[in-house]
């Protein structure tokens, strides 16, 4: 299964409809890239390249997505697709602080 397969299962639905909102203007998975390139680069949310939505956009998805904990769900089943692709359990066994 791809990085953005599991990701967009784990997103939940747009508040589309007659009491849900607006339709939605940026593509959902043009706005995880940016803030997969956020996390990867270490890039300030103003810094986003002008290829992805304005970076406004990105970072007002990625608060309510955190607050709702949608980030943390993604996160852990993005970590259990990478250790299971190792052979390993998908929860760590130990953690280790520095």
């Amino acid at each position: 299964m791809s990085r953005w397969t599991l990701v967009e299962l784990l997103l939940p639905p747009p508040r589309t409809g007659p009491k849900g909102g607006r339709r939605e203007k940026h593509p959902r998975r043009r706005i995880v890239d940016a803030i997969f390139h956020v996390v990867r680069t270490g890039c300030a949310w103003r810094q986003l390249p002008h290829d992805f939505p304005p970076w406004r956009t990105v970072y007002w998805c990625f608060v309510r997505r955190h607050d709702e904990g949608t980030v943390t769900r993604v996160h852990d089943a993005l970590r259990a697709q990478v250790r299971r692709a190792e052979g390993r359990s998908e929860e760590p066994s130990a953690g280790l602080i520095d």
